[in-house]
């Protein structure tokens, strides 16, 4: 591991460069990949700042459900072939929760603009909040 600057850090500020001193000068085709480009570091980043929280309670969430310890990949696995065979289905207790929440840990990375996105989280957040 390195000291400073961190990996997030680094994306951050190449997507930051790109964005603010190379876009207004492009147009056309290589504005639009430029756009690509930014929004792929952009993607990076969140990934970087968010995958180790997610991925420990995506794995917690696996274990508990399977009732077995192991891999983040190697439970996902085991999730998905019990599934394919009938096994496991949204009637299984905490399956339904657990899906949901892998769902939109994954969307904070991939799409935290999306307005489907933005309203459960909002509706999260009002649910949390204690009633006057």
């Amino acid at each position: 591991m390195q000291d400073e600057p961190t990996p997030e850090e680094l994306t951050r500020a190449v997507a930051d460069f790109l964005r603010n001193d190379i876009a207004p000068v492009l147009s056309g085709h290589n504005a639009f990949k430029l756009r690509v480009a930014i929004n792929a570091l952009d993607l990076v980043t969140r990934q970087l700042r968010l995958e180790d929280g997610s991925d420990a309670a995506e794995l917690g969430r696996l274990s508990q459900l399977l009732g077995q310890p192991g891999s983040l990949a190697e439970l996902n696995r085991v999730l998905a072939d019990r599934i394919a065979k009938g096994e496991a289905d949204l009637q299984t207790p905490g399956l339904s929760g657990h899906l949901w929440q892998t769902t939109m840990d994954k969307l904070a990375v991939d799409q935290p603009n999306y307005g489907s996105y933005k309203r459960e989280l909002e509706a999260s957040d009002a649910a949390k909040k204690p009633s006057s």
